[in-house]
């Protein structure tokens, strides 16, 4: 086989942005089919991959399968896992963007079918790959923050007018919402840190007119090795707090700003086009005990590692990149941060 047929399911900002130009970038795949509704990006995905077949449903793609080895999915969170039971049933794998489903029962009906089919099936966590993210495991390893207490991470935007989405306007069974948004990824990064979580305490909150779901969100998480992680989300900041704080033992390390990768991909940067998910000396975080703290280089961002893996399991037999019972962990834990918000009290898992 010279490359992986890929399907993508789903052509906006998830589709287009996120996945199709790291899959045309991995030499073991292709982006050989595009479903989208939408006649202005059906355009956009010939114009981007030349000789893609264009489909208007994903019925139409499940009704002839010839020629395709996986199938993406990257549609609005309510639908991730009925197309991702459709594609299983056809025997396909698949990669699903997250949040994985819309809730732990979805998630583990996925995982029986692809198990009991033989499937390889993952979810697209790219934020493991966040440069910042690996420079925060790497001081861990290497033993410089002692052990860690707290780890405090943030996703904050300063967006004080709704841009009136699905995310925003949805409700919480549509996987609307910061929580579901960009909790998915927060609460994956702490527990691939530091484990089991024993104790969640969630706070959420809509603070703009016009929207259904949370736009405001904190959770804490109470590790079982003893760890605390504080996670904000929010589009209400109008001042942004550090990325990640992460305090030990013997030092701490705090960065500002986001991973380049999502700027570099929506400004149409591809891999290859010169060096790719560094960030520049001005912008490296710092490690430390006061007074001595000073400037630890980031490790570069590497979102095309997740479909070289993903190509490595299909062809080599290899792992898949994310486990898939690693996303159910995860949306128990939104639904645990949920219901902390919902009765105002702590919620043990």
């Amino acid at each position: 086989m010279s490359s992986l047929q890929v399907a993508i399911v789903g052509y906006g900002l998830a589709g287009s942005v996120f996945h199709a130009p790291l899959i045309a970038a991995q030499p073991r795949m292709r982006v050989a089919a595009v479903v989208t509704g939408s006649s202005v990006r059906a355009e956009q995905a010939r114009r981007e991959h030349p000789g893609v077949r264009v489909l208007a449903s994903a019925d139409e793609l499940f009704a002839d399968i010839a020629g395709i080895d996986l199938v993406v999915i990257a549609t609005p969170n309510r639908t991730h896992a009925p197309l991702a039971r459709q594609a299983l049933d056809a025997g396909l794998p698949v990669v699903v963007d997250k949040p994985f489903a819309v809730n732990v029962t979805e998630g583990e009906d996925l995982i029986t079918r692809a198990e009991h089919a033989g499937l390889a099936l993952s979810v697209f966590q790219n934020r493991r790959w966040d440069g910042d993210f690996l420079t925060v495991r790497q001081l861990i390893a290497d033993g410089r923050l002692g052990e860690v207490r707290r780890f405090e991470s943030r996703f904050e935007r300063w967006r004080p007018v709704p841009k009136g989405g699905w995310r925003e306007v949805g409700s919480a069974d549509d996987g609307a919402g910061l929580l579901f948004d960009l909790g998915s990824h927060l609460i994956d990064q702490a527990v691939t840190l530091f484990g089991p979580v024993r104790s969640v305490y969630g706070e959420l909150d809509r603070r703009r007119p016009n929207i259904q779901t949370d736009d405001d969100a904190f959770v804490a998480l109470t590790h079982i090795s003893g760890v605390r992680s504080h996670l904000w989300m929010s589009a209400i900041t109008p001042q942004l707090g550090p990325r990640f704080r992460v305090l030990g033992s013997e030092a701490g390390y705090v960065t500002y700003g986001l991973d380049p990768q999502e700027e570099a991909l929506r400004s149409g940067r591809r891999p290859g086009d010169g060096p790719w998910g560094t960030v520049e000396p001005e912008r490296w975080g710092t490690v430390g005990a006061e007074p001595a703290v000073e400037p630890v280089p980031t490790i570069a961002g590497d979102y095309p590692a997740f479909y070289e893996a993903m190509a490595a399991a299909l062809l080599d037999g290899a792992p898949v990149p994310v486990d898939p019972r690693d996303a159910v962990i995860t949306l128990r834990l939104l639904d645990a941060a949920r219901r902390s918000a919902d009765l105002g009290e702590l919620v043990t898992t």
